[in-house]
């Protein structure tokens, strides 16, 4: 099932090549827009918590991914399977996605805090996470899975750093 699902996504690329470049844009750049829009927040007294709250979870994130690796291994797609893909990537684990954990875990800690813009952070990690199936890099099983960690592991950091920051108020 994931193949076949991977296949129907996979099987688009190379067929027009406006959508070839948003798709590989959104593979490999749209993170830095996501470091573009941290650092604005880090310079804003009103979002520098939620900057920081989002950088928690992406390391926190990256931690977890740095677990799962030592202890799991699932090749990509171009590894065990025939199919197209749009641009070299390393042969290392396909599970997780590095590039969709770090999107949809900075996406989730600013939604939880900044609606609108957590919104629209959280629609370019959908097509970040669509766009790694598409260049052939990740089955669609990897990006659900990406994004369902970031997503327990920033609603975790946050509500762990809301306690910690209620129980530890100096104001109280």
């Amino acid at each position: 099932m994931d193949y076949k699902l991977f296949r129907e996504v996979n099987q688009l690329a190379g067929r027009n090549s406006l959508l070839d470049i948003l798709m590989i844009f959104f593979s490999n750049k749209v993170r830095y827009i996501f470091i573009f829009v941290l650092i604005l927040m880090l310079f804003q007294n009103s979002h520098r918590k939620v900057a920081l709250s989002a950088i928690k979870s992406a390391v926190f994130t990256l931690f977890i991914n740095r677990l799962i690796r030592l202890v799991y291994f699932k090749p990509r797609p171009f590894v065990k399977h025939r199919v197209g893909i749009l641009i070299p990537s390393k042969t290392d684990s396909s599970f997780p996605s590095k590039h969709t954990l770090l999107v949809f875990a900075i996406a989730t800690s600013i939604f939880l805090r900044e609606r609108i813009l957590g919104s629209i952070m959280l629609g370019l990690s959908m097509l970040t996470g669509f766009s790694r199936i598409w260049v052939g890099h990740h089955f669609p099983s990897d990006i659900i899975g990406s994004a369902f960690i970031s997503i327990v592991t920033s609603i975790f950091t946050d509500k762990a750093s809301n306690r910690f920051a209620s129980k530890y108020n100096p104001l109280k």
